[in-house]
């Protein structure tokens, strides 16, 4: 019997999907080197010292000690993260990944530039608690923890929506995660078991030692690459 991770796991191998990954050669090469794809977001980071961040950095390591991890461009533990909303990056400039107001040919920095001066009057809003949902060969997949949480990471999204001046077609939609790696070549169909079992294993204890994820405060960042995300202007959620 396919289990509920199965069908992403399946996304991996290269029995029912040979066609290379999508970020391949822009975000990173074969090599796992993360290339220069400027940018910026918003994100919460993992809170440095946390028993979450130290689960969650564990897993991580699982995922390292897989055969097939030199499969994957793993990013660093300092950039790990949870996305709240996407901003703009260089090799994704048309509608409606970018606000219709200012020109497609706009540099990255001054993008930023721009968005740093909309967003001085951005009001904060309530704080919420995230928990892991599902385990996938590339990360972990979360959400609020109750109704009320994710109600209140929904209206986050739909404020930046407005002061960005797009909405993605999955914003509705949109699944949050923190990334531990990206895919390079798909994994062969004889890997899925123990990758399977991993992934099981790997949710249900974290769903046991960490059962809330501690992240910090959302953070308007700038990017480079994938290797670091640079807090620029932070939103202290209200009390």
């Amino acid at each position: 019997m396919i289990s509920a991770f199965s069908t992403s796991l399946l996304t991996y191998s290269a029995a029912h999907d040979p066609s290379p990954p999508s970020h391949l050669g822009t975000r990173y090469d074969v090599t796992g080197t993360f290339l220069r794809e400027p940018g910026n977001t918003v994100v919460c980071h993992l809170t440095e010292g946390s028993p979450s961040q130290q689960a969650i950095v564990e897993a991580r390591q699982t995922f390292l000690a897989m055969p097939e991890a030199s499969q994957f461009a793993f990013t660093p533990i300092s950039s790990l993260h949870m996305t709240l909303f996407q901003g703009i990056i260089e090799y994704r400039r048309r509608l409606p990944y970018w606000p219709q107001d200012v020109a497609l040919d706009t540099g990255t920095e001054r993008m930023s530039e721009i968005y740093l001066d909309r967003l001085q009057s951005f009001e904060p809003l309530g704080s919420f608690d995230v928990e892991v949902t599902e385990v996938t060969p590339v990360g972990l997949t979360v959400n609020g923890v109750t109704a009320a949480d994710r109600r209140v990471m929904k209206e986050w999204r739909d404020a930046f929506a407005h002061v960005f001046g797009y909405k993605h077609p999955d914003h509705d939609t949109y699944e949050f995660h923190i990334t531990f790696c990206y895919p390079i070549a798909r994994l062969p169909e004889a890997a899925l078991p123990a990758w399977q079992a991993m992934l099981d294993s790997t949710l249900a204890t974290l769903r046991e030692s960490a059962p809330v994820i501690e992240l910090r405060s959302p953070a308007f960042c700038t990017f480079d690459d994938m290797n670091h995300f640079e807090e620029r202007l932070v939103f202290a959620p209200e009390a």
